[in-house]
């Protein structure tokens, strides 16, 4: 059955913590819990730009996109290379944390395919411009930094030693941004659903004294939520039991917020959850999910693999992302299914997408399922329609050579939960806005 298209675009948000009295991390097993999830273009988001008009956000999300996508080529799909290929101007989220004791807030990226967390630090011999002040490590009574013959350090790729036998990290964008600093310890402070935020104590993070790029003067650096064994997921570990999940709202509310989940509070159950396996494969840091087929409306296309694989693994999740991206020959195919069954008048598209209509009338558009292994998502218009001006709807899929990335628009109004343990992906319709 076909649905309207609804008035509605891009979502993107940001993270945002409270400041209040600290609750430790073995408390916070017993409930879980959250940070709350505020839209980039919302007035609360510290990047919301009340000149923007609708047509300047969608471009400027589409740019940031597809510079985040040249971090999944097949060449740098590698352990090693992981992380030099995160575009860091990209991020469509944020997140207010707390550093040190006594607690210092940042505010930084946060990104699902990456691993280091780290912000920049005083002394700084060269960092790009930022707001905020710099956190200062001396005045930290928690923060210490690692060893050259420390573990960490060991495990940490593009590592070196220092003269004074310090472990230094190093890390390289592809857009030439970059990072250079000392890999340390210190206690991290997110928000608690009790309402007393959680202290994590003895976090690997980097403290950056040479950092320089395309990042923004708000932020001062990258929280990360990859897979691989720094990152703030796995860092949490037990604490969590491998579990978070996020909402992510409409554009329509923006103004409102929701949250991200951990631990406990990440299980996602009830009616019309479906479940799909991750695939184990390198480097950790991305999440792989296995897509089947997509269905426009009673069609199914068989999805034939990309550069991560033809079978298990064949695409990422990732909420950095805009578009859902296939490679060109399945995306052709896909387009073409979706064009016959929409009887509206076609216009050109902007820059970044391919199958735009006029949007002054309302029209109809058909039924998309992606199937992945073992659950099957029913999108709504909302997931694959994106109004890009008051008169021009486009399709929120597009190819891009032979990538395949599950973007955050499909995302939007789902209850979305990792399970780095039983190592799943579920995902249940929802009205983010209540939930």
């Amino acid at each position: 059955m076909a649905a309207n298209v609804n008035h509605t675009y891009l979502s993107y948000l940001v993270f945002s913590t409270l400041g209040l009295s600290s609750l430790c991390l073995i408390e916070a097993r017993k409930g879980g819990f959250n940070v709350e999830l505020i839209h980039r273009d919302s007035p609360k988001s510290p990047l919301y730009n009340p000149l923007e008009t609708t047509s300047t956000r969608v471009t400027n999300a589409l740019r940031r996109s597809f510079n985040r996508v040249h971090r999944f080529k097949p060449t740098s799909v590698s352990i090693k290379t992981a992380e030099a290929y995160l575009i860091v101007d990209d991020g469509e989220y944020l997140m207010n944390i707390s550093i040190g004791t006594p607690a210092f807030n940042i505010v930084a990226i946060v990104d699902t395919g990456s691993d280091l967390i780290w912000t920049q630090c005083k002394p700084c011999s060269q960092c790009f411009k930022q707001n905020a002040t710099l956190f200062d490590p001396s005045e930290s009574s928690t923060y210490k930094t690692f060893s050259c013959s420390a573990s960490q350090c060991e495990n940490l790729e593009g590592n070196s030693c220092s003269n004074n036998k310090s472990c230094q990290y190093s890390v390289f964008y592809g857009d030439n941004s970059f990072s250079n600093g000392d890999l340390a310890a210190d206690t991290l402070t997110l928000a608690s659903t009790t309402g007393r935020p959680i202290a994590v104590p003895k976090t690997v993070i980097g403290c950056g004294h040479n950092n320089d790029g395309t990042f923004d003067e708000k932020t001062s650096g990258i929280i990360s939520l990859g897979g691989g064994d720094v990152s703030l997921i796995s860092q949490l570990g037990t604490s969590i039991a491998g579990k978070f999940s996020y909402c992510l709202l409409p554009i329509s509310k923006t103004g409102q917020s929701s949250k991200m989940n951990f631990g406990s509070n990440a299980i996602v159950s009830g009616n019309g959850v479906v479940s799909t396996p991750l695939a184990k494969k390198s480097p950790t840091t991305f999440y792989f999910l296995t897509l089947e087929a997509v269905s426009v409306g009673s069609q199914r296309i068989k999805f034939t693999g990309s550069s991560f694989g033809t079978d298990d693994g064949n695409i990422i999740i990732d909420s950095g992302t805009t578009l859902t991206l296939f490679p060109e020959d399945f995306y052709s195919e896909l387009e073409s299914a979706v064009s016959s069954k929409i009887n509206a008048t076609k216009v050109d598209a902007p820059e970044g997408l391919s199958l735009c209509y006029d949007a002054r009338t309302e029209f109809a558009v058909p039924d998309i399922t992606i199937h992945f292994t073992d659950a099957d998502v029913k999108l709504q218009p909302m997931n694959t329609f994106v109004l890009v001006s008051d008169t021009v709807a486009c399709f929120a899929f597009n190819s891009f050579q032979d990538f395949s990335i599950y973007g955050n628009l499909a995302q939007m109004n789902f209850l979305v939960g990792y399970d780095t343990d039983k190592q799943t992906v579920s995902f249940m319709p929802t009205d983010c806005f209540k939930n």
